[in-house]
């Protein structure tokens, strides 16, 4: 049997590729996407070789990843629970595309993650493979195994000299990625108590970050960001400087009660700093590029597609028609927004654009003004005939 398994380095993936190889008598490619996640890859490819794969097939998927998958999810303002903005679930779609892709090529039998039973990513990992090719066995050794806790997959690892980076004195579950970074577990799981310190991996505490204001410049062309500062920018480059623009001012950083696609609740924080300050820029340019009507329902969808990305229905038709909705938008959001960034705050200090439909004109109240005040009191009764009751009128 040859399995293609989504392969991390953390604990439950490391462990999964030491089960795999005992249970099924497998060979087993570990997978390594890099989507900019804070751990060298070549630490993880020697982890992965050191635990028994067969092969490692560790491959750079930052474009790939920003271009097909955060973006159409910033334009889309998706934020889960109005928090969320979903850094981890926009990438399971992308690794079971890839690892789909690589069963082909290389004749695999099945594929399989180290997601656990209660958690989001077997449910996203799931129904992205069957989307793509239902016809994979999708094996979930965290689900099947015997191990019934975290200080069990310890101990396993210890047993089997298998190398993992988590250890009892900080026993966090970490993902990250170039748009974000997950934290889950240890002392987080009581939610009387605020994050330790230790936990947050990418943003300064907002209290110790600078006394002034971080102002940046960040250009738009057809709803894409093309420029900081006004300096024309790739995408990763420009996500990876302005994460440390934001997280030196503390920004990004959310905690939450969130509730999970099995039915319970959960709590969780994550940081996005490029990703909180892009979403702000965007939706800035957006109200002032669409009209009323259009904006007020894509604003009303937006919590609706991320529901569709956290619940893993990336290859869905309703996400599909969502985006070509969000896309057709998109020629106009062209400008540039200027914003300060300050102990954790995001400010919008100015936005502009050649498409926009803001009229000074018709907005002031000075000298210029330019609206017909007595059209304003026969729209205001047209308006208002809706609303007469017949026992009132």
């Amino acid at each position: 049997m040859k399995i293609v398994l989504a392969y991390s380095g953390g604990l439950d993936t490391s462990v999964a590729l030491h089960w795999l190889r005992e249970r099924y008598d497998a060979e087993v490619i570990a997978f390594c996407a890099d989507i900019g996640q804070l751990e060298p890859l070549d630490d993880v490819r020697d982890r992965a070789l050191r635990t028994g794969a067969s092969t490692v097939r560790a491959e750079p998927l930052v474009d790939r990843f920003l271009t097909d998958f955060a973006l159409p999810a910033l334009q889309a303002h998706a934020r889960y629970q109005n928090k969320y903005l979903l850094a981890a679930p926009l990438s399971r779609p992308l690794i079971a595309q890839r690892m789909v892709e690589l069963a082909h090529e290389l004749g695999a039998d099945a594929v399989a993650h180290g997601a656990t039973g209660k958690g989001n990513d077997q449910v996203r990992f799931h129904a992205s493979v069957v989307a793509l090719d239902p016809r994979l066995k999708v094996l979930a050794p965290v689900i099947d195994w015997e191990l019934t806790s975290r200080e069990d997959e310890l101990a396993y690892a210890e047993k089997h000299d298998i190398p993992v980076s988590v250890h009892k004195e900080k026993p966090y579950s970490i993902d990250t990625n170039i748009w974000g970074t997950s934290i889950e577990c240890g002392d987080l799981d009581d939610i009387a108590l605020p994050p330790p310190p230790d936990a947050w991996q990418l943003t300064r505490d907002p209290r110790d970050a600078p006394d002034e204001p971080t102002r940046v410049r960040v250009g738009f062309v057809a709803g894409t960001p093309v420029s900081l500062d006004g300096v024309r920018l790739g995408l990763p480059d420009l996500v990876r400087q302005l994460n440390n623009l934001a997280a030196a001012q503390g920004i990004g950083r959310i905690d939450i009660i969130e509730s999970r696609i099995v039915g319970f609740k959960s709590r969780g924080i994550y940081e996005a700093p490029a990703a909180t300050v892009l979403m702000a820029a965007h939706a800035e340019l957006e109200s002032l590029v669409l009209d009323r009507e259009t904006l007020h329902h894509k604003q009303a969808l937006a919590l609706r597609y991320a529901e569709l990305v956290y619940y893993g229905y990336w290859f869905s038709n309703l996400r599909r028609a969502m985006n070509a909705f969000v896309e057709n938008l998109q020629s106009a959001v062209t400008g540039e927004v200027v914003l300060d960034l300050y102990k954790g705050g995001c400010t919008v200090v100015s936005r502009e654009s050649p498409h926009s439909l803001y009229r000074r004109g018709l907005a002031t109240y000075d000298a210029g003004d330019e609206f017909d005040h007595r059209a304003g009191a026969g729209f205001a009764y047209v308006w208002s005939l809706p609303l007469i009751r017949p026992e009132m009128a």
